[in-house]
């Protein structure tokens, strides 16, 4: 299970992450019109975390894309050399 502390230092690095990405104007330049997506990735002292944030003006691009990654997670899961 994760530690309290540890839950919102990974929140906290995501959030302060993706303020930096929408006070840059230029992280949105050159989108496709209708889907874009960001990934970060952060570790701790106790582990990694990656966040995934994913906009479509077609709901059925981010169902997709969840679905690709829940199937991922499950082919890998315990896997801990990726």
């Amino acid at each position: 299970m994760i530690e309290q502390e540890d839950a919102k230092k990974v929140v906290e690095v995501i959030g302060n992450n993706l303020i930096g990405v929408s006070h840059d104007s230029n992280s949105f330049s050159k989108l496709p019109d209708n889907f874009w997506g960001y990934f970060a990735r952060g570790h701790d002292t106790k582990g990694n975390f990656g966040v995934i944030v994913t906009y479509s003006e077609d709901g059925k691009d981010v169902d997709e894309l969840i679905k690709m990654y829940e199937e991922w997670a499950a082919k890998h899961k315990g896997n801990d050399s990726e």
